[in-house]
């Protein structure tokens, strides 16, 4: 064998063990995302979880990359279209009593959307865990309900002006309407009929001869 054939299958060879080694990784890590997926993944959350940790990436990426961990297998729960519409109906409310009763509209925004959170198959335990396991399924929208749940906190230790309240509200509409539109989990199972073959045709008999009254047409 020359040595540039050999030189070649060595090449190969290494080609492949390292593919193999990085799979092998992949597999043991859950093919969780790197930097540059985590950024892709969380979006604007990805920002805020570096501004927590006072601009320090690595600390943000493993935070990230923890709690993609824990909730991405979180199994969303079907909502029947009936239920949506209640629950589309009880936003319509809440936005119209913002009108006359700001504070209790806010509050009741923030109730509603933790509401529909769990039934959609969110955890029900902690806070902190249920916005974990929203920004992993809803990186865009789930500062709506930090944003009302601080709002609805603080009014009930002071008096915030009505504007906050009413941009804390209207920051919230993204993340309800994420959670009550039509998801591939509502659609209801398609029962299809067990067929072992085609169907066959029913034969048709035609018979010579004039034809009858009963045939549908009558005889000349």
């Amino acid at each position: 064998m020359s040595t540039a054939a050999l030189i070649t299958i060595l090449v190969a060879t290494t080609v492949v063990l390292v593919g193999v080694a990085v799979a092998v990784r992949l597999v043991g890590r859950g093919a969780a995302p790197g930097g540059r997926g985590l950024r892709r993944r969380f979006g604007p959350e990805y920002d805020t979880a570096v501004a927590r940790h006072d601009g320090d990436d690595k600390a943000a990426e493993k935070e990230l990359h923890e709690r993609w961990r824990r909730h991405k297998d979180v199994r969303i729960c079907p909502l029947p279209a009936a239920v949506r519409e209640q629950y589309a109906a009880r936003w319509t409310g809440v936005q119209e009593e913002f009108v006359d009763a700001p504070a209790r509209a806010v509050a009741d925004a923030d109730l509603l959307l933790g509401t529909i959170a769990h039934e959609r198959g969110f955890p029900t335990g902690s806070w902190d865990e249920l916005i974990d396991a929203l920004s992993v399924h809803h990186p865009r929208t789930v500062h709506g309900i930090r944003e009302v749940h601080a709002a609805s906190a603080r009014v009930r230790v002071e008096r915030v002006p009505t504007e906050e309240l009413r941009e804390a509200l209207v920051g919230a509409r993204d993340l309800f309407e994420d959670l009550v539109r039509a998801h591939p989990e509502d659609q209801p199972p398609q029962r299809h009929a067990r067929r072992t073959g085609p169907r066959p045709e029913k034969p048709v008999t035609r018979t010579a001869g004039p034809r009858h009254a009963h045939d549908g047409v009558p005889d000349r």
